[in-house]
């Protein structure tokens, strides 16, 4: 089969590798789809995995599995997440599944960008979904993306009428948008310094937008909510002088939200008293578990965040490396996604 292995941010090659054997418990998937994500392009953080086969949002059939399995069988169409929990630990009990040992232990084999690809027995027991009928297959690679937003969201606990700020405007950004309206906000602010970008938000239902190549980010909030700021603040750009931005754009008694972690070695230096005096809340989010990705489906089946909303290119697997640059590019493009024969 062939498979996309990344060297580093340049080099993604597509080789010819076995199809990985699966154990009596496990299933083998024949891959229709992948997405690929904002974090497959974060330099640091990707080239620290290097070598790997790329992917984390597959969408595909189900080939072979046990017969004793008491709800996917041979055919069925699955999105199945590539981290699982063992949903037994003190972590899991509280619902923080990405602290589970068996959580960061776990993988789908070799990655999503390839044709065939092993699920193992926790990942198919844990946290896969079979998808309906009517949703499709680019639908699906969307629900591991939605479900890292919806566990953000579920921390931030935004309350009906809130303003939400959404820093930066990658595909992440705009889920956010989406949600942030499924949410009943009363009013969602965009920015980021790319036209297209901007523009594709108030489409997709900001009712305002910051240029940041042009006006700085705290003056303009000022200016649109007549100095209140905003209630939450999602920051998305991997870097602490967004962070910051984030934090000057937060009102007394509302939340910062940190959806990417900052860049290795980069230090977040605030003022206690700030925080302390004016009752803001700091609050980080990563990835997402099973509880989050059924509620991602439910969105994504009811068409809140869709293909047709969100997806601008599609790639056959000989073309990872230009789908990666253009993803890489952060200009006019939201989701790519990888398609299979």
């Amino acid at each position: 089969m062939k498979a996309a292995k990344l060297y580093n941010i340049d080099t993604i090659s597509i080789e010819d590798i076995p199809i990985p054997e699966r154990g009596t418990t496990d299933a083998l998937m024949k891959t229709k789809a992948c997405g690929i994500c904002s974090g497959d392009v974060m330099q640091w953080y990707i080239e620290n995995k290097a070598p790997l086969v790329l992917g984390h949002e597959p969408v595909g059939e189900i080939v072979e599995v046990d017969r004793s399995h008491p709800s996917l069988r041979r055919g069925d169409r699955v999105f199945t997440h590539h981290h699982a929990p063992c949903l037994s630990c003190r972590f899991c009990k509280r619902g923080n599944y990405v602290q589970c040992e068996t959580w960061r232990r776990s993988r789908i084999i070799p990655g999503g960008i390839s044709e065939y690809i092993v699920i193992p027995f926790v990942n198919l027991t844990h946290d896969t979904i079979k998808l309906s009928s009517d949703m499709s297959d680019e639908d699906g690679t969307l629900i591991e993306p939605t479900a890292c937003s919806v566990k953000g969201f579920q921390k931030a606990q935004p309350m009906p009428g809130d303003t939400v700020l959404v820093i930066g405007l990658g595909v992440m950004g705009m889920i956010h948008i989406l949600l942030a309206q499924a949410y009943g906000a009363g009013r969602i602010i965009g920015a980021d310094r790319v036209a297209y970008r901007l523009n594709k938000a108030l489409e997709l239902g900001a009712d305002n937008v910051i240029n940041v190549s042009q006006d700085a980010i705290s003056d303009a909030l000022h200016d649109i909510t007549e100095g209140d700021r905003a209630d939450l603040v999602i920051v998305g750009p991997n870097s602490v002088d967004a962070m910051i931005q984030g934090i000057d754009c937060v009102r007394p008694g509302g939340k910062a939200l940190f959806f990417t972690p900052a860049k290795p070695g980069e230090m977040l230096t605030v003022d206690p008293n700030y925080l302390y005096f004016n009752d803001i809340d700091i609050i980080t989010s990563y990835s997402c578990g099973p509880a989050d990705t059924l509620r991602a489906h439910d969105l994504v089946r009811k068409k809140v965040v869709s293909a047709e909303k969100l997806v601008t290119h599609r790639f056959p697997i000989k073309k990872t490396q230009e789908a990666f640059s253009l993803t890489a590019r952060a200009q006019d493009s939201l989701k790519v996604v990888i398609l299979f024969d």
